[in-house]
Formats: C-alpha cells, structure tokens, sequence
C-alpha cells in the first residue's frame, strides 16, 4: 500500500482557530481567493465552505456548461418529453444544495440582487426537475421546497428594491411573491393552509411595516377608518378623490 504523505500547510488550523463556529447564526463572509477573485466563505460545523461567485458555487462546468440546469435546458431542446437518469437526478440534488448555501449566503451579506439571481436558478431547476422527474415521489421531494425558494426570492427582491430607494417597487415585489405562493398552495390542494403559512405572514409582516414607514396608509384605508370613526364629511371627500383616482 502506498504511503500517504501528509502536507501540514494544508491544513485549516489557522482559519478555524480565527473564526469561532456559532451553533446559533450563520456565519458568512466575503474574502479575496489565491488570485484575487471573491470567493464566500461560510463556517459550519468542523469546518468551512467556500462558493465562487460566478457561476456554479463550486465553479465546476458540468458536460462543458456553465451549470448542470444549462445542460439539462440544452438536452430539453432537442427531446422535450426525455426523463431524468438516476446520474442526472444526483447531480440535480447536488446543484440544489449548493445555490442553497449560496443564496442564503448572499442573503446573510446583503447582496440582494445576487440572492434573487441564485433563487431564479433554483426555480428554473425545480421547473426541469417537474417536468423530466422520473417519479412522482422524486418530484414532490424538491417540490415540498418551491414556498421556502418563493420566500426566500420575494424577500431579496424587495429588499434589493429598498435598498435602491423603492419602496412602491419592494411592496408590489411582496404582493406578486405572495401570489406565486398562493398559486403553489393551490395547485397543491392545500391553500387553506397558506393564510396561517409562517412564511406567507413573515412577508405580510413587511409588507405592512414598507407601508407604515414609507407609504402610510392608503386612500381605501384612510376611507375605511373615517367610514368606522363616523367622520362622513372627511369619507365623502376620499371617496370623491378615489373615484378621480380610479378614473385616471
């Protein structure tokens, strides 16, 4: 059997013994690699991942493509109705969990553009794997996930919007997530339970607090509370100003 040399400049110690794990947060950071480019870096128990930012996490070019989906897109084009090999459902798994660190890392870093580009992609495969699953109990096992990616997307695309000063943009942004969501409830049967949902009530949540801080209340919601406060005069002027504004 042949002897393993053992190299100790490859070792984490350093790294590890600099960046303590915390059991309770997700510790995440944006650093300079060998060459220069930005890689993330994520402390997880008994270690560290580290993600390219271009590209696939683990900058690997599955069969030539910049990503295991564009593969499966470019098989899609010539057989529209081929089903997923058992080689091609691994590599879809892998490629889940990867943007999945990514994504929340992005999150975590307040890159917001670059978290709602990571959950398009996972959309985009959750979309590939429906279509070419080769059973229904594989497609339900990444399907279960579509809300968790839904939320996370809606609430990286109002962020992003507040961030560059819309706050109008980041609350429409909330409501057509929150509707993608609903239809997700819905095509699953299950959309008595999307009211009381955590997510769906974490994004109405902001939603909420967007208006309060930045819009304040709306002109129906200023009509309701003089209509309920039997101020009549001041609810006869805002139903005159919605019908101009429902003209216009």
């Amino acid at each position: 059997m042949r002897k393993v040399e053992m190299s100790s400049h490859k070792g984490l110690d350093g790294i590890l013994q600099n960046w303590e794990f915390d059991p309770h947060a997700l510790s995440v950071r944006l650093v300079k690699g060998d060459d220069g480019r930005d890689v993330i870096q994520m402390r997880v128990d008994l270690g560290v991942l580290q993600m390219e930012t271009q590209g696939r996490p683990d900058g690997l070019t599955p069969d030539g493509f910049s990503t295991f989906l564009d593969s499966m897109l470019e098989i899609e084009k010539s057989d529209q109705d081929f089903v997923m090999d058992e080689d091609q459902c691994f590599e879809a798994d892998r490629e889940f969990v990867q943007y999945y660190h990514r994504r929340i890392s992005w999150l975590r870093l307040q890159h917001y553009h670059r978290a709602v580009e990571d959950a398009d992609h996972t959309l985009a495969l959750m979309d590939v794997c429906r279509d070419h699953s080769p059973e229904e109990e594989w497609t339900m096992s990444h399907e279960q996930y579509r809300p968790f990616v839904l939320f996370h997307r809606t609430q990286s695309s109002a962020l992003a919007a507040l961030e560059d000063s819309d706050a109008e943009e980041a609350i429409a942004e909330i409501d057509s997530g929150l509707e993608m969501m609903r239809t997700v409830f819905e095509e699953h049967e299950a959309e008595e339970e999307f009211e009381q949902d955590e997510m769906v009530l974490q994004l109405a949540k902001l939603r909420d607090s967007l208006k309060e801080e930045y819009l304040g209340p709306s002109l129906e919601e200023r009509l309701e509370h003089a209509v309920k406060s039997e101020e009549y005069e001041l609810a006869a002027r805002l139903r005159d100003e919605l019908a101009r504004k429902q003209e216009n």
